[in-house]
Order: structure tokens, then sequence, then C-alpha cells
């Protein structure tokens, strides 16, 4: 619904007309930022190929299928593209800097999967993988790339604190989201420290051919989560990390669903208060799980 204090260029295709017409999605896209939607359309391919194959290839790394990664960093990227594409076209104040901060993104999200397919493909591990000194160099330019994609996103942060949202509650919703997302992210370089058993071999002059884990108290590989692989009988830094990842999107669109409302009790001033107990619970949340 358009009123008049929102700009020409609000994200229409959220209304219910909109929201799934591919054409239209992809325009709205497109203007945005071309290298960003490129990724998110490639990274809906790599989903569905990705389920194919795992689906249909019987082998295994760590224990679940070789392709599962495939399709959940695939999934994981395709939405976090659609989101920052909608976040950031609300920018008019610093458009390119915008660019900057979504083509960057793009770039580096596109080498991440390409290294994820890579090592899928070999049947072997991405993250952590420390077997030989060509798995080792690219888990490496992985870590430096999600590093400075941390760095990126965190400008992101300061663009949207200066922009004109049309509701003050989405407005807000859009910087905390990302914020929470920030945080989460910072969850993925604890998994990088080696678990007591590798220390272990490390400290007694062996190689590990693994450093770092996501299961806590034990290797990972156990029982787990179909598809998703998180433990399931021991700590996995993978669900917190998930959850404040997810921030990104769960928490802006409280606050569109929030500045669609128009309920006579539901103050501009109220909404935001709500979407400021929301981000802090569900940061709590992601706190927690950790």
């Amino acid at each position: 619904m358009q009123t008049q204090s929102q700009p020409t260029h609000y994200p229409t295709y959220f209304q219910p007309g909109n929201l799934f017409n591919i054409r239209e999605v992809n325009r709205y896209f497109w203007s945005i930022n071309r290298p960003m939607t490129l990724l998110f359309w490639a990274t809906v391919l790599t989903s569905i190929l990705g389920l194919i194959g795992f689906a249909l290839d019987e082998r295994t790394v760590l224990g679940m299928p070789t392709w599962a990664k495939t399709s959940k960093f695939s999934l994981s990227i395709a939405l976090y593209a659609a989101t920052m594409l909608w976040v950031f076209g609300y920018d008019t104040l610093r458009p390119r800097l915008s660019r900057f901060i979504l083509s960057a993104s793009a770039y580096i999200l596109a080498l991440e999967i390409g290294l994820i397919i890579f090592q899928g493909s070999r049947a072997v591990p991405m993250h952590f993988n420390n077997a030989t000194p060509f798995d080792t160099t690219l888990f490496s330019i992985m870590g430096m790339s999600i590093t400075l994609l941390w760095f990126i996103n965190a400008l992101g942060v300061a663009v949207l604190a200066a922009q004109r949202v049309p509701s003050r509650a989405l407005a807000w919703s859009l910087r905390l989201g990302l914020i929470v997302a920030l945080l989460g992210m910072l969850e993925g370089f604890l998994m990088t420290a080696p678990s007591p058993s590798q220390l272990a071999t490390l400290q007694a002059g062996q190689h590990a051919d693994l450093i770092g884990a996501h299961t806590i108290g034990a290797a990972d590989g156990g029982p787990g989560l179909p598809f998703l692989g998180w433990s399931t009988t021991h700590g996995d830094l993978r669900i917190g990390h998930f959850i404040g990842l997810h921030g990104l999107q769960v928490i802006p669109l409280l606050g569109l669903f929030l500045m669609l409302r128009r309920d006579p009790w539901l103050t501009e001033r109220r909404k935001l208060w709500l979407v400021v107990i929301g981000a802090t619970g569900y940061c709590s949340l992601a706190a927690l799980a950790t």
C-alpha cells in the first residue's frame, strides 16, 4: 500500500500482487544491483542442482551427503541476496556506497559457493580442511574472504543508519536485522579454533586433517539432524550461527509486518518498541542457542 510519505523506490513487489511475480521481482532486483541479482539466480540454480545431487550421489563427507553443504549454503546465500537487494533498495543518500557493498558482497559469496561446490565435487570437507596444502589454502582463502565480507556488511549498517524509510519501525528493523546477522556471523569464527583432540594432536607434533569443528564435545560427523547435520547428541555451534544469520530476514519482516498494520492503538512509537523488543529477544535466542 502506497502513501504520500513513501518514496517512489519503495519495494512494491512485497505487495500481494507482485510478491510471486518473478518478472517484476527480477526487474526490481536488477535495478538495484546487477552482481547481487546474478548471485541470487545463480544460487537458486545451484540450490536445485545441489538437491538433485543430494538425492542421487551416495558419497558422504563427515557423515553427511557430499552435496548437503552445497544445497544449504546455496539456499542461504540466495535468501541473503534477495534480502540485501530489498534492504538496500531504500538507499537514496549513498547509492554508490550501496552499490559497492552489494557488488563486493556478491563477488565474495560467489567465490565462497564456488569453492564449496568444487570441494563437494571432490567429496572432501570445505571447512576446517587441513588434509593437504591445497585444501588448507582453499580454506584460508575462504576465511579471509568471509572476514572481508563481515567488514563490508558492517559498513552497510552505517549506510542504513542514514536512510529515511517510510516507517521508523521498518527503518530500525533493517538496521537491527543486519546488526544481529553480523553478530551471528561472528560465531562462525568460533568454529575455526582447534578442538581439544585436535589441539592435543598438534601439540604432539602430529598432523591434523581438520582444524576446527562445528560440534562441541565430540568430533564432527556424529548423529545429526537430516540435511542440516546439527548434532543431536552434543553441542553444535551451527545452531546459534544459523539463528543469528537469519535475523537479517526475521527482524525486517517483523518491521514490515508492523508497518503495514493499521490498528488504532498501534502507534508508530509502539511499533518501534515492538521491533526493539523483538530484535533483543531474537538476539538473546541466538546467544542462548550458542
